[in-house]
Order: structure tokens, then sequence, then C-alpha cells
């Protein structure tokens, strides 16, 4: 892996990630009634830091090789769908738009763990713990959205 491909994959999930500053959760989100499995505050930035060194990864792996334009094609619309939710769920404070949002990330990310594991397994093996966590985003934002069906 060449490690400026890997920095300029980092810089794409951190730019995506950037939005999680630009539209910070507030007090909107914090008066919302949530299940009681939601994770602490702590646990996302130390999970999407390992979500996005795991990116940016398994894209520089698969950036190099042949026939990688599909897993490519693919990694560019999940990121895009990543960095899409945030502004969305809590700019807009759009609960419902927001799990759309999430349905279509969750297909994109498994599509692209398959597609670079057809060129790299490991590629898609780094994007497993990634299709894990969005399942559970997805999960989150649908209990939040039963639980405040005011905000739907």
């Amino acid at each position: 892996m060449v490690y400026a491909l890997f920095l300029i994959f980092l810089a794409a999930c951190f730019a995506a990630g950037s939005t999680g500053g630009l539209f910070p959760p507030g007090p909107w989100y914090r008066e919302l009634s949530k299940p009681s499995w939601t994770p602490p505050d702590w646990v996302f930035p130390v999970t999407w830091t390992t979500l996005y060194i795991c990116m940016a990864s398994a894209g520089a792996r698969v950036a190099l090789a042949d026939d990688n334009a599909f897993a490519m094609a693919l990694w560019s619309l999940q990121i895009a769908l990543n960095g899409l939710w945030t502004p969305v769920f809590f700019g807009l404070q759009k609960i419902k738009l927001g799990l759309i949002v999430l349905i279509a990330l969750w297909l994109s990310v498994a599509a692209t763990m398959i597609a670079l594991w057809m060129v790299d397994w490991i590629s898609g093996l780094l994007f497993v713990p990634y299709l894990v966590w969005v399942t559970i985003a997805g999960a989150l934002n649908a209990s939040v959205m039963r639980l405040n069906p005011e905000e739907r």
C-alpha cells in the first residue's frame, strides 16, 4: 500500500466525518428519548476514528489493484452517504430522512464490502466492522424515530 494513497483516503474519511463538528448533536438530540442501549458519547469518536482507518486502508489497498473500478465507485458512494447523514439528522433534525440515508448507507457499505472482497479479501474484511456499526446506527436511528413520534 502506498502511504500517500492511504492519507488521501483517510482525508476523504475525515472530511465526511467533519460534518459531526459542523452539525453537533446539541440540545435537540439530548432531549430526545433514546433507547437504553444507546452508546455513551465517548464511543462515537473512538469508533469512527478506528473505522476511518480501516476504510482508508481498504481503499488504498484496492486503489492500485486491477479491476478495481466498481469497488472504487462504491467506496466513493458510501463515503458521500456517510458525510450526508449528520447534516440530515442533526442539522435538519429530520429523523425519518436520516433513517432513509442510513438505509442507503448500509446498502452501499454492504455492496462496497463485497466489491472490495472480490478484489482483495483483506480490504473486504476491513469493511466488516463498518457494516456492523452502520447496522447499530440504523437501529439507533429507527429506535429514536419510534420513541419520538412527535419529531417525525
